[in-house]
């Protein structure tokens, strides 16, 4: 029960710290009228009194992320099975598991060392690297492409109400709590699909500096018709999808991963 527990608190300090980070980037998104990529928005965070402690216990608690990311994806604790489609949900887990450490390194080793991590690391830095190895083109696109179905199975995550298949909300604000994370989930998947869309751009073009962070893809539909209504539902969003994590945090039922269900993950080899 105590092992329990404590991966319990791990995996829900994951989802605090992860709910903080895009709601950072929503608050600045929506008060200063510019949306910062994720990395922008702890840069911001250091600035403040504190920033460096603040910072820290978010680095630490997407460690917590990534470790509950990991077992989902390569323990298969939420039962997803073998089938093509759940493979494609624990191969998204495992990308994610990457995304979020990446992230982490980069928040502790700003708190840590002021100097620290790598200011090229985010999807530009990631679109440069892919374009300089061969066949550049194809991976830029394929990544692109990665983000697009990403994105489309987050908003399908909220749309078909499948998030709540390991919820326990309460019944006093069920509706209220299944209203936030439906246009959350929904208005990540539709930031994440764009900013798959600008890599796909960056891969036909041949120039890694179309390609898109989540600042670019905000910025791109704010050129749209209605754009401003957009841009501000698009970051209302955003502050819906970092509430959506806490609700997570709060209600989520987390299963610890044992030596029996990584067994049952691991395809038998004949």
């Amino acid at each position: 029960m105590i092992r329990q527990s404590r991966f319990d608190m791990l995996a829900k300090c994951g989802y605090v710290a992860r709910g903080i980070v895009f709601l950072l980037v929503a608050g600045l998104a929506l008060f200063s009228g510019v949306a910062p990529e994720t990395k922008s928005a702890l840069a911001t965070l250091l600035e403040q009194p504190l920033g460096r402690v603040w910072v820290a216990l978010i680095g630490l608690g997407l460690l917590g992320f990534v470790a509950w990311r990991l077992a989902q994806s390569v323990a298969d604790t939420d039962g997803h099975g073998f089938g093509a489609k759940a493979m494609a949900i624990r191969l998204a887990l495992l990308g994610s598991a990457v995304t979020y450490l990446a992230l982490a390194s980069y928040a502790l080793g700003h708190a840590l060392f002021p100097s620290g991590g790598r200011e090229g690391a985010g999807e530009k830095g990631l679109a440069h690297w892919i374009m300089s190895q061969p066949f550049g083109f194809y991976l830029a696109v394929a990544v692109g492409l990665g983000f697009v179905s990403g994105g489309a199975i987050t908003a399908s995550k909220g749309i078909t109400g499948k998030f709540e298949r390991y919820l326990r909300l309460p019944a006093a604000s069920k509706g209220f709590l299944r209203a936030v994370c439906i246009y959350g989930l929904v208005s990540r998947g539709v930031v994440f699909a764009v900013t798959g869309m600008l890599f796909v751009y960056a891969g036909f073009r041949v120039d890694p500096e179309q390609a898109g962070s989540m600042g670019d893809a905000m910025a791109w539909v704010r050129q749209l018709p209605y754009g401003a209504i957009l841009y501000f539902a698009a970051a209302a969003g955003l502050a819906a999808f970092g509430i959506y994590n806490l609700v997570e945090a709060r209600y989520r039922v987390i299963h610890r991963p044992s030596l029996a269900t990584t067994k049952r993950s691991m395809p038998a080899i004949r």
